[in-house]
């Protein structure tokens, strides 16, 4: 009897101390009215489209086949940037989904990393396998940060505190997400709903827009708050930031409709293998390309690849898949480009 109680209790304590933990991770509830993408409790993907959960989870920890990365610990940062730019759109890859925006005067950061994990935890969680193309130090006066959703490997709580310390900026966040960031002390958050749009001073234009993906932090809070992407109206010419999604070609061709074309495109090709799990949430790089056409986009650039083990293709997959598809899909090379960190382009 006693044995068994021994053994019950090997299993049950782990079981509570994981659940104890999730429920302290979960992040605030969006509160608010019925929409045709909210049901009064959680937040749903276009054409409601859902991502494997559950069962579907442990079956892939239990059978994963993750491909090979090779870590690169040598800082090779970039160029120091500039203090601002004008007559055209300057794009800076930091690495992951992090890029510097730089046109009209204004300088945006789109979903800041600069730490070791994207983990609630310094020891375990997916590692940084290539160091930022720039050093956070290096970073010009910052005036808008745009952030997608609050995935750790997008929110980064310790990175935001520091951009909100050395900055002060604008910070754009979808519905749900200004709760976390008031939580932990960050503030001037200013939230969108999708096909909503903010004015900034400048007359720089930021319309939020839908992706096919998910929300949460912990036990709790799945679908909890909104995730977006983002449209960037310039005077040299529109911008479209996807964040993380899944492929849902209605979706794209209604931001084309609305916004087309652009001038330029950041679009995920990474984190899609294997394809039963990862599809409802992640493009595949042959999705990343159709992406590109469906908006329009006069120039594509790759990003969410290459920097943390999220999925199961290995360092190189989105790379080299992605040249697969623009060979043939018959597109030149040019159109959907891949940076190395901290490079920088200027889009005329």
């Amino acid at each position: 009897m006693y044995i068994l109680l021994a053994l019950l209790g090997l299993v049950i304590l782990p079981l509570m101390v994981m659940v104890i933990i999730g429920a302290v991770l979960s992040g605030p509830r969006y509160r608010g009215p019925v929409t045709d993408h909210f049901d009064g409790s959680k937040f749903l993907n276009p054409g409601k489209v859902k991502a494997e959960g559950g069962l579907a989870v442990l079956k892939w920890m239990f059978t994963r086949k993750p491909g090979p990365w090779a870590e690169t610990k040598t800082e090779n940062f970039g160029k120091h940037p500039l203090a601002h730019f004008k007559g055209g759109i300057r794009i800076t890859f930091i690495n992951h989904s992090s890029f510097l925006i730089q046109m009209d005067g204004v300088n945006i950061l789109t979903d800041p990393v600069w730490s070791k994990r994207v983990s609630p935890f310094t020891w375990s969680g997916p590692k940084r396998m290539r160091p930022p193309g720039l050093r956070f130090g290096d970073l010009p006066r910052i005036h808008v940060v745009l952030l997608t959703h609050n995935h750790y490997d997008h929110l980064d709580v310790q990175t935001m505190r520091m951009v909100w310390v050395s900055h002060h900026p604008q910070i754009i966040v979808p519905l749900g997400v200004k709760r976390f960031l008031d939580k932990n002390h960050i503030g001037a958050a200013f939230e969108m709903d999708w096909w909503q749009e903010i004015q900034l001073e400048n007359k720089l234009t930021i319309n939020c827009v839908p992706a096919q993906h998910f929300s949460g932090r912990g036990l709790l809070d799945r679908d909890a708050t909104l995730w977006c992407g983002y449209v960037i109206t310039t005077t040299a010419g529109r911008i479209y930031f996807a964040g993380d999604t899944g492929y849902n070609e209605n979706t794209f061709k209604e931001i084309a409709r609305r916004f087309a074309p652009f001038k330029l495109s950041m679009i995920p090709i990474g984190a899609y293998k294997p394809k039963w799990f990862m599809s409802p949430i992640h493009v595949s790089p042959e999705e990343a390309v159709k992406i590109h056409l469906d908006v329009k986009s006069e120039t594509s650039i790759g990003m969410h690849f290459g920097t943390f083990p999220l999925a199961d293709d290995g360092g190189d997959d989105p790379k080299n898949d992605l040249n697969e598809a623009l060979y043939n899909y018959k597109i030149a090379r040019e159109e959907f480009l891949i940076l190395q960190e901290g490079e920088a382009r200027v889009f005329e």
